[in-house]
């Protein structure tokens, strides 16, 4: 399957942290399915940690060659996924988390997150 990670999910991933669930860690420590991280996701997480905030426990690029370390595949930022988000109902506010949704939409790849809100868009997102 190919699996891509929702933010908090891939930060939880490479830190081992206890809030990523049993579902989550196996769908990812899976040896058949292939992981994902958006570049989004670095983007994001280089935002956070500039601005100080403590949920995010490392930089960008640190999380980049974490993620490189795992074995995670970077999904690049096309036009197409830029488009897509404006299909999107209004659901969530964040743009991080629309962009998400549309790779996962446009790619197509299942997206595992640990938000309810962003679940409602689509069967192809996996509440974990």
């Amino acid at each position: 399957m190919r699996l891509l990670l929702d933010t908090h999910i891939a930060l939880w991933a490479i830190t081992d942290n206890p809030k990523l669930s049993t579902r989550a860690r196996k769908l990812v420590q899976a040896p058949e399915n292939e992981i994902y991280v958006s570049a989004a996701s670095v983007w994001e997480i280089a935002i956070k940690h500039a601005l100080g905030r403590h949920t995010i426990p490392i930089s960008g690029e640190e999380a980049r060659c974490y993620f490189a370390e795992a074995g995670y595949i970077i999904l690049p930022i096309t036009d197409q996924h830029a488009a897509a988000t404006e299909t999107l109902p209004p659901l969530h506010a964040d743009p991080f988390d629309r962009l998400l949704v549309a790779q996962a939409l446009t790619e197509p790849l299942k997206l595992l997150t640990h938000d309810a809100t962003v679940a409602g868009y689509s069967d192809n997102i996996l509440l974990v």
